[in-house]
């Protein structure tokens, strides 16, 4: 048993607002109350940790990453760099180190912070690559730069067509540039070598602590098949210290039928989610399929999926227990999502199926007669805060006069909106508190753009902010009797903060890192 006392607890549970004890059994937290109380009821038999007026907060949920991407972003080249020389520079000194012929992988680059937006080539990439094939992905993960060897490797020349929902960019001879868009992706992806299941199992199984030291306690994970396969190897070897909530490709659903799996399957610490659509691209590379034009440009990005592509596969989801999450991020697409949304959600109440946990990923421009659907189809809007500081000035200069309906967060609570929070990792850091620290400013960590931030109306409070990581995930799991509170009964993930966030400056949220985490009443993580 543990008991922590002397401590300042969160909890939403208004008969226990005064609690400074808790203790934990086994998994789950059993009582709450004044210190004399909890100590004296439980004291003789447990470690009572004295947090000397520190702060515990429910465990908190990142409701949107990739982790097989994530744990192969940390071990490839920061591509995250000011200028275009920066990141070939980085290419160069990695290649200089590397045996003959091994890949030399790395992720975050970004064309729009580079002088005049200009794309690196393949041939800029073969001057400092000594022979190895690289193969590097954009900061939006909707993009990808190849040299001319890794090009080859996969069998893309100037002759070869763009795949279905994808484009390989060429040079006005028709060459090849190196930079593969959406479902040109794969083209080389696919060829990467790749981790057995049990490599992959042990480098996830690295990355948790990574989470812990954030306050991370739980995930949604947007990754493919072998994630689920590596996750369920750690879970049956009982090394799985994160949850879980798994979402799968749309393209698996025949064999989820098949095997008769639906979203739910599962246990508290590792269960299916929903299943995946792609309705557009994303901002960076001009993909969001958009009602009207980028500026500057005449082209309306790309539509992945229509209404009677997303019907097509939702129809037959839903009458097998998967809810759907769909990518929308242009005001087209998500306005095409929630169409076909409607008509799902119709489906469902005509066939009196179950009304499922349906959620659009990233929400990011909205047109403002489709701000209050949402809410009133009852789906989730999984949103990054940090796409907000880092995508500001994109926004304005490529969607210039449409701005005000980006992001918009306080308005889609207006609406009764459930938000969720999540970081895209590795587009975003998945730590929480810069996520929270940017949707209660809507400024960079730098204190731009201002004192008030980017369109301040938009900004939230730390309350709600709070909701989005901790109990509007568990009540999207079905678990919100046993998770993402602090209260008697429920499970013992806890995270224990040096100072109190509600007393801080909001500028200052960013800086937190918690002291200790707790996750299943195990203490799995120390300064």
């Amino acid at each position: 048993m543990i008991i922590l006392y002397n401590a300042n607890i969160y909890t939403k549970i208004p008969e226990f607002s005064s609690a400074s004890a808790l203790a934990i059994q086994g998994e789950r937290i059993i009582s709450l109350g004044p210190d004399k109380q909890i100590l004296s009821l439980y004291g003789k038999h447990a470690n009572a940790i004295d947090l000397h007026g520190m702060t515990v907060w429910p465990g908190l949920t990142d409701a949107h990453l990739h982790l097989v991407n994530l744990s192969r972003s940390l071990k490839s080249i920061d591509c995250e760099t000011p200028t275009l020389q920066a990141c070939l520079d980085k290419v160069a000194e990695k290649a200089r180190t590397l045996p003959p012929g091994e890949w030399i992988e790395g992720h975050g680059w970004n064309q729009n912070v580079w002088k005049d937006c200009v794309y690196g080539t393949a041939s800029q990439l073969d001057h400092v690559s000594e022979g190895h094939p690289v193969f590097l992905t954009a900061k939006s993960l909707h993009a990808a730069w190849a040299n001319t060897i890794a090009l080859a490797l996969a069998g893309i020349n100037a002759q070869s067509p763009d795949p279905p929902g994808g484009h390989i960019q060429r040079d006005a001879a028709g060459t090849p540039t190196g930079i593969l868009l959406e479902s040109a992706i794969a083209l080389v992806s696919n060829i990467l070598p790749t981790a057995s299941p049990e490599k992959l199992s042990q480098d996830l199984h690295d990355l948790q602590p990574y989470f812990w030291r954030m306050g991370i306690t739980g995930v949604h994970d947007f990754d493919g098949a072998d994630s689920l396969n590596a996750l369920q190897i750690l879970s049956q070897n009982g090394h799985l210290q994160l949850r879980i909530r798994k979402n799968l490709p749309a393209k698996l659903l025949p064999q989820a039928i098949d095997l008769g799996l639906r979203s739910g399957f599962g246990d508290d610490m590792l269960h299916l989610g929903s299943l995946k659509l792609f309705a557009d691209g994303a901002l960076g590379p001009q993909s969001a399929a958009m009602l009207a034009p980028y500026q500057g440009s005449d082209s309306f990005g790309t539509l992945l999926s229509s209404k009677a592509d997303i019907l097509k596969i939702g129809i037959p989801a839903v009458e097998s227990g998967w809810s759907l999450t769909i990518h929308a991020i242009g005001d087209l697409a998500n306005q095409t999502v929630l169409d076909a949304l409607a008509d799902i959600r119709a489906h469902e109440s005509k066939n009196q199926l179950a009304q499922l946990p349906h959620r659009i990923e990233h929400v990011q421009l909205l047109d403002p007669a489709d701000q209050k659907r949402l809410a009133a189809l009852n789906v989730i809007a999984s949103v990054q805060p940090l796409h907000v500081t880092s995508d500001m000035h994109i926004v304005d200069r490529y969607w210039d006069g449409r701005a005000a309906n980006a992001y918009v967060f306080q308005s889609l609570l207006n609406h009764h909106t459930r938000l969720v929070f999540g970081s895209d990792a590795p587009v975003e850091s998945p730590n929480p508190f810069w996520g929270l620290h940017a949707a209660v400013t809507r400024r960079r960590q730098d204190g731009t753009p201002d004192i008030n931030g980017w369109h301040p109306e938009q900004r939230i409070t730390l309350t709600d902010a709070l909701d989005a990581y901790t109990c509007n995930p568990a009540a999207l799991a079905g678990f919100e009797n046993r998770l993402g509170l602090i209260a008697p009964g429920f499970y013992a993930d806890l995270i224990i903060l040096p100072v109190n966030p509600f007393t801080l400056l909001p500028q200052n949220l960013f800086s937190i890192l918690p002291e200790m985490t707790i996750v299943n009443g195990k203490l799995v993580y120390q300064k």
